[in-house]
């Protein structure tokens, strides 16, 4: 492909990045979307329907980002849209109960270990609302989470956080005052050791423990078997609340989220969770919900005041509900199977290349990290071809097949994931990993 083919696929592209940079910082509103980790020009799309994303310049892509996950069933799928313009032309927002957002909580309830759930608008306010209920149920300040693991941009959770922080390498504390830095204790991921050794130092201070249920934002690093349950039993014998976040794999891992993969099965319950993007059907929706005790120390019940203008929002609790509601064991049976298809002939072609690589996965989220051996922690996670990945990433949406331009994040698949959209996958793969062997340090 020539460069002057290439600037007549991103013209469009170009300008209006151009035009962003020029108001937005970076040219974009969430970091990693500016292909920084990856060079080149982010694709501005103007619309998207199942697998598929089509960009301002007409070009089609496969899309295996799924809006970073919420998009299950695919782009635009007909009965979510009727659920949504039914609800909009209903009026957008009230600043009042709606049933929508009571019969959503009962699904969330019905799926999951949670008592009663809160609605807010993003994860990041999920995860800041449920650390605040965490210290004000238990009286204590401070915070334990691991590294790699990212629980959005609250200040005391930024400590070596994954995902976009890891991608552009930003300082966990920058803009974070000391004083919230302290009220944080950051451990490697899958050690039992650190976990057993903080506590010891730090348990009667310790309001809380939060970690993704499998993390997803340093890519795809599963727990060790047993390691959740003995996280929960930890925090239990130290009076220290366990919060599950599943802002990510809820209802996107499997039909129960994360914990269907290990607590469902071990009988270990978390004391607080957080959820986002699969239960708000692609609209800004987020919940924290837990035990019904621990849940009543919030306003109007209890003393932590917690609210939000939008929150509950009739339009995006009508979408997460049609989607959660759709999303059927036979839509997760499907999602496996192309996970696994996919996953496969990577693998495949990485090999056949001579490409360093691991593929890991938690129930139908993967990545795949350019470096021998399995990952446990950040810090594996940190010792990877960054540069193979990019190459790779170029050579795939060159052939119209859109992955995360990271290689700290996770794949996603979704029902609308049809034999056209694999067949377009894995015909993209052998070039794409001969491009990585060429780039690769290996």
């Amino acid at each position: 492909m020539t460069s002057e083919t290439f600037l007549s696929r991103t013209a469009a592209s170009e300008a209006l990045f151009e035009r962003a940079r020029a108001v937005t910082p970076g040219g974009v509103n969430s970091p990693v979307r500016a292909f920084n980790a990856v060079g080149g020009t982010p694709r501005f799309i103007t619309s998207a329907s199942g697998a598929w994303l089509t960009d301002a310049d007409g070009n089609d892509y496969v899309d295996l980002i799924c809006s970073w996950g919420p998009m299950l069933l695919g782009h635009a799928h007909p009965d979510v849209q009727a659920a949504v313009a039914g609800a909009v032309a209903r009026g957008t927002s009230y600043g009042t109960p709606t049933e929508p957002e009571v019969e959503l909580a009962e699904e969330i309830v019905a799926r999951t270990p949670v008592e009663r759930v809160r609605f807010v608008s993003s994860g990041t306010e999920a995860t800041m609302s449920a650390i605040r209920l965490a210290r004000g149920a238990t009286g204590r300040d401070l915070v334990v989470k691991f590294a790699g693991c990212y629980h959005g941009h609250v200040d005391p959770l930024l400590a070596e956080a994954g995902s976009g922080v890891a991608t552009l390498a930003v300082p966990g504390t920058s803009g974070v005052p000391a004083s919230s830095a302290g009220e944080t204790l950051v451990l490697p991921f899958n050690d039992r050791e650190a976990v057993t050794a903080a506590f010891a130092a730090h348990g009667p201070r310790i309001a809380c423990l939060i970690t993704e249920a499998s993390p997803g934002n340093m890519g795809v690093v599963p727990p060790a078997p047993g390691f959740n349950s003995f996280l929960a039993e930890t925090c239990r014998a130290h009076g220290a609340l366990f919060i599950s976040d599943e802002v990510m794999t809820g209802f996107r891992a499997t039909e129960q989220g994360g914990w269907g993969l290990d607590g469902a099965i071990e009988g270990w319950v978390p004391d607080l969770m957080t959820f986002g993007k699969v239960m708000g059907g692609g609209f800004p929706a987020a919940a924290f919900g837990g035990r019904s005790d621990l849940m009543g120390f919030l306003a109007p019940e209890g003393p932590v005041y917690q609210a939000g203008t939008l929150s509950g929002n009739p339009v995006a609790t009508t979408a997460g509900l049609a989607t959660l509601r759709l999303a059927t064991p036979e839509v997760y049976a499907q999602l496996d199977r192309t996970a696994t298809t996919i996953r496969d002939a990577v693998a495949e072609h990485l090999m056949a290349a001579g490409v360093p690589h691991v593929v890991q996965s938690a129930g139908t989220m993967f990545s795949v990290f350019f470096r021998d051996g399995a990952v446990h922690d950040f810090a594996e996670a940190s010792q990877q071809d960054t540069a193979a990945y990019a190459e790779f990433f170029h050579s795939m949406l060159n052939q119209g097949v859109y992955l995360p331009p990271s290689a700290y994040e996770a794949w996603f698949v979704s029902a609308g994931h049809d034999d056209r959209a694999i067949a377009t996958i894995l015909a993209a793969l052998p070039a794409a990993a001969v491009a990585a062997a060429a780039a690769g340090g290996h």
